[in-house]
């Protein structure tokens, strides 16, 4: 199989997971429960609107600044504004071609700011293992904050009915052993595909270990390294503060918090990594983090959904702005003089 099949075919699977999910989403509704939908989005709070609008933007610049600071420390400069533009266009482009937004967007930078476009997908590549870092991390509080949620979780998607009112507990050992059997099955397709043997493996994990070691070293060494660690708190806690205020936004939902915020920005990072821009997978797995919390399904679907159409507005919106504004912006600059 070729490179343009394969890609071809990862992106026709992942984008046909997600419509499957959209499916799952909506399969029960019928005309009287999209009546209840209309009726429960007429009465929210729809000025809740624009700060989480603000919020998402800011989120976006607040990323474009950290992404900035890479780029110093390989000693190139980008402007604000350009280096702004380049993530809106990265992320509109990621809606319906994922990950090749990631390029787009260093293509794009390195051309108005003169800098080698491999130069900047490394940066990319350390961004990313980045916020795969700070994920791990918002797992494991909302693992603390709720230890349950998981096992709600998965009785929530695979509709799971229990007699008496007790919730019963899956035992972790055999949650651990379904995990590590998953791994193990990609594992051997893996081995299978690439023609690998078992001695392969050990130095396959030490490459990968070394790649951890060297991307955490490398933010170490960043000339405002607190600045960084600053920028990322600050991103992730929009996109939690972002959730919370679509709580408040609807009457149904206000009296979710935090605890139930970091629930949903765990389900929905999944979500939007599952398929291209989230579509299906984002609001489904969001509904069905809020159906574990005894949300209505109706009511949850609303939310869910909600969530990832404004995201996706913004994403789309500010990257057809950026695609128009940046290169009257340099045209403009270029014109000033010294």
């Amino acid at each position: 199989m070729t490179r343009t099949l394969r890609v071809i075919f990862q992106y026709v699977f992942f984008l046909g997971l997600g419509v499957f999910f959209a499916w799952l989403s909506v399969k029960s509704l019928d005309r009287d429960k999209f009546s209840q939908i209309g009726d429960i989005l007429s009465d929210a709070r729809h000025w809740i609107l624009i700060p989480v609008l603000v919020i998402l933007f800011l989120s976006h610049y607040v990323r474009a600044l950290r992404w900035r600071l890479l780029i110093e420390s390989i000693n190139y400069k980008a402007s604000r504004a350009n280096t702004f533009f380049a993530v809106m266009i990265g992320y509109m482009t990621n809606q319906v071609l994922p990950r090749f937004g990631e390029v787009l967007k260093c293509s794009i930078l390195g051309r108005y700011e003169k800098i080698p476009m491999d130069t900047l997908i490394g940066t990319i590549i350390l961004e990313r293992l980045v916020d795969a870092i700070t994920l791990l991390l918002i797992f494991t509080i909302t693992l603390l904050l709720e230890p349950g949620i998981y096992n709600q979780l998965h009785a929530a998607i695979f509709d799971v009915k229990q007699e008496n009112p007790e919730p019963s507990v899956v035992p972790g050992w055999v949650v651990t052993l379904v995990i590590a059997g998953f791994l193990l099955f990609l594992l051997f397709s893996w081995m299978i595909r690439k023609k690998k043997k078992l001695s392969d493996i050990p130095p396959l994990l030490l490459t990968v270990w070394q790649h951890i070691v060297k991307g955490v070293s490398a933010i170490g060494s960043l000339k405002r390294r607190w600045y960084f660690i600053f920028l990322t708190i600050a991103l992730w806690a929009l996109y939690l503060f972002a959730g919370y205020l679509g709580f408040v936004a609807m009457k149904e939902t206000q009296q979710y918090g935090i605890k139930e915020a970091f629930a949903i920005l765990s389900a929905g990072s999944i979500g939007m990594v599952v398929s291209p821009g989230g579509v299906g997978a984002y609001a489904y797995l969001v509904q069905q983090t809020m159906e574990s919390y005894g949300l209505t399904p109706v009511i949850a679907f609303a939310f869910g959904w909600v969530l990832w159409v404004v995201q996706t507005s913004v994403n789309i919106l500010g990257g057809l702005f950026s695609f128009v504004a940046i290169p009257y912006y340099n045209k403009k600059k270029l014109s000033e003089p010294f």
